[in-house]
């Protein structure tokens, strides 16, 4: 297989991410000019990891049973409709409603595409795949923002909100130009139901408990993850409060985490078939915590920039390493119910430690919380680092019992 498939599925994947910066900038500005409230907007931020807490035990379930590339053009089309209606809705509960439905729909993409890239991308493509889907991914986060500056100049954030839709659509279009791996149809759906949910349950903590040390370095990967999200919840307030910066200086901080990240991505593209997965997860995890550290020490711009250019760059190698270790060595049978299930321990953590920061700040100060946070961040990747280096003989997925018994 050449690259035009692969070049197709990233463009799909680029359309989806600059339609999702639009549609976050857009919305919140409708928000905002509508109801006039910062916590109405602060609100829309808790409706996406609610909607994986909802979603995440249950999507696996249906993802593994269902063709994929039909299930991914669905959830475009379906999301670009209701992003489409949202511009007209004039009670904020039912816009918290609609944008809580496209969440779900999200959080059920997510591993139906990992799945699909995993069948469709051969096996010594996978990580260049994997890094230029990062670069996509940065590309996304500098030009979607832009759009949205320039949508605003010359037309109004309903706007930016109907061309998010129909970079939606165009994505699902583009969808259906892939071939369809799975031959028409996936196992024959079945009616979703509790024993269902169970039974895949179980087959997670069976596929788990076999592989130890995959789901080991699933997990930790996942705490620094989780540890990140709670640092950055009190990035704004650090960044002004405590190093005193305006917001224009501010806003030239996450310029410079942005231009990190994509210029790890181009080097991680560069060197893609040249450094294993394992590696990539262990020295690129252990360099984002360290940009955590640098940043959470700092007196001023410069160091704090210098930190941020650190684990953003750092974060793309990583990132990477993680996607390509996954695929080749988790089923693609149970992949969507692994991943899934996962993903919605992730959610949990994420909410109890953004919580636990918060609170934390409070009691305590910003500073205090932020060094702590990113020193248990450094010991959960110096382990991440030692753990799946001592075993990285172990490559490839092994087709263990995944039915029922």
């Amino acid at each position: 297989m050449g690259w035009k498939n692969p070049l197709l599925l990233l463009l799909s994947i680029g359309l989806s991410n600059i339609g999702a910066w639009i549609f976050l900038i857009a919305l919140n500005l409708i928000v905002l000019d509508e109801w006039g409230s910062a916590l109405a907007v602060g609100i829309l931020y808790v409706l996406k990891p609610l909607a994986a807490l909802v979603t995440n035990a249950w999507a696996g379930s249906v993802v593994d049973r269902l063709n994929k590339r039909r299930l991914m053009v669905f959830l475009d089309v379906s999301r670009a409709v209701l992003v489409a209606v949202l511009p007209f809705i004039s009670s904020l509960p039912l816009m918290y409603a609609v944008v809580f439905v496209v969440n779900m729909g999200s959080s059920v993409f997510y591993p139906a595409s990992m799945t699909y890239m995993t069948m469709l991308i051969p096996k010594n493509k996978r990580q260049r795949f994997n890094a230029l889907r990062s670069l996509v991914g940065s590309g996304a986060f500098t030009v979607g923002p832009a759009v949205a500056g320039l949508l605003f100049i010359v037309g109004t954030p309903e706007t930016a909100i109907f061309l998010n839709g129909a970079a939606l659509l165009l994505s699902g279009v583009v969808t259906l130009l892939l071939p369809d791996v799975e031959g028409g149809a996936a196992e024959e759906a079945k009616k979703l139901s509790l024993d269902m949910i169970k039974e895949d349950l179980r087959v997670v903590r069976r596929f788990s408990l076999h592989r130890i040390y995959v789901m080991i370095v699933y997990f930790l990967f996942s705490c620094m993850i989780v540890l990140t999200a709670a640092v950055d919840s009190l990035e704004a307030a650090f960044s002004k409060e405590v190093l005193g910066l305006s917001n224009s200086t501010y806003g030239y901080l996450v310029s410079i985490a942005g231009a990190g990240y994509l210029a790890g991505a181009v080097v991680n593209t560069v060197i893609a078939n040249k450094v294993r997965d394992v590696k990539l997860i262990a020295f690129g995890s252990v360099a984002v915590s360290a940009g955590y550290m640098v940043y959470s020490v700092s007196g001023g711009f410069m160091a704090a920039a210098i930190g941020f250019s650190l684990l953003s760059f750092a974060l793309a190698f990583a990132q990477t390493g993680f996607d390509t270790f996954i695929q080749e060595r988790i089923p693609v049978e149970v992949m969507g119910r692994v991943s899934s299930v996962y993903g919605w321990i992730e959610g949990f953590m994420v909410i109890a430690a953004t919580i636990l920061i918060g609170a934390g700040a409070q009691v305590l100060s910003i500073r205090h919380v932020v060094a702590g946070g990113s020193l248990i961040m450094a010991a959960v990747t110096v382990l991440l680092c030692i753990y799946s280096l001592s075993r990285a003989g172990e490559k490839r997925a092994e087709r263990v019992a995944i039915e029922p018994r």
